[in-house]
């Protein structure tokens, strides 16, 4: 089988779930990450490793990930905002660990009452205990508010990189950059990718867009259009900063895969096989608003999803 040409990395069961205020049972989470790897997705970063009583939305992730690394072909991640998460992430038995490192001060504080340069910091201490526990585990850093913050305003380019730099220096195998709160516009997009592949080369990594004021799939096609591969989504655009009245906060996979399927662009995902997952979703979170153009209006007459690359 010929390896696609993208990877999607689904984050709705850690990203989305963790922004709503009910808590999915365990079961039916299950049974979503299932229907997530039926239709093809081969990346889903499943769970956070915080307190519970931070986040009760995350308390089962242990046995979330015990289940997930079951699907063959799955690659399960976890984000750990600490070295105490990622010890318990990967005594779970994860794939790959993702750490929140925030460019704004303010932003960081906020989110894990550490600065920028305590965040390299933890990002070392956990590529070391990777090293000594399990080093076939990936650990990648996710640059948030990497295009602009709702605390800080402006968030400097210069900033961004030298970040990102600073986090594959302290041991980080990968780093992308995340439009945490959807100021992000394409020409932006274009510009900060550009820089970051040029300092990072092999270690540069994904794009994660928000779809805050509409333009989360114009900044993931000005991504590709700089050579990134990877991209961050949620199923119905489930959770991140939908700070816009009826805008979905993540890039909502269904619309992404259709984007690079109808441009010949392969996904490895079954759009049809992708919609139908939407169902677990729905049942696990009853009444939650769930997003997405392409689920509604459906797929144009005559689409054939193609399995010979176009690019």
């Amino acid at each position: 089988m010929t390896s696609p040409d993208v990877l999607i990395s689904e984050v709705g069961p850690r990203d989305g779930l963790q922004s709503v205020k009910a808590t999915m049972p365990t079961a039916d989470k299950l049974r979503w990450i299932d229907a997530l790897h039926a239709a093809g997705l081969r990346e889903i970063e499943v769970a956070s490793f915080v307190p519970a009583k931070l986040l009760p939305q995350m308390a089962d992730a242990a046995e979330v990930v015990r289940h997930a690394v079951t699907l063959p072909g799955l690659v399960v991640m976890a984000l750990v905002p600490n070295r105490k998460g990622a010890q318990a992430a990967l005594e779970a038995g994860v794939h790959k660990l993702t750490m929140p490192v925030s460019a704004s001060v303010a932003h960081s504080l906020a989110n894990v009452r550490k600065t920028p340069t305590e965040m390299v910091e933890e990002v070392r201490a956990i590529a070391e205990l990777r090293g000594a526990l399990a080093p076939q585990v990936k650990l990648e850093a996710g640059i948030s508010t990497a295009f602009g913050c709702t605390l800080q305003g402006l968030v400097p380019e210069d900033d961004v990189i030298r970040l990102a730099v600073q986090c594959v220096e302290a041991g980080a195998q990968e780093v992308g950059l995340s439009d945490t709160v959807g100021y992000a516009n394409p020409a932006q997009v274009r510009r900060l990718f550009k820089r970051l592949r040029a300092e990072l080369g092999v270690h540069a990594g994904a794009a994660h867009m928000h779809n805050t004021r509409g333009l989360g799939i114009a900044n993931c096609l000005a991504a590709w259009d700089e050579g990134v591969r990877t991209f961050d989504a949620s199923l119905g655009g489930l959770g991140g900063c939908p700070y816009a009245p009826g805008a979905s906060g993540n890039a909502v996979t269904e619309d992404l895969v259709f984007m690079f399927e109808a441009m010949g662009v392969r996904t490895g995902i079954d759009i049809d096989t992708l919609i139908a997952a939407r169902a677990p979703l729905k049942a696990g979170l009853p009444g939650e608003p769930v997003y997405g153009m392409t689920p509604e209006a459906g797929l144009p007459k005559g689409f054939v999803q193609e399995t010979t690359s176009h690019v």
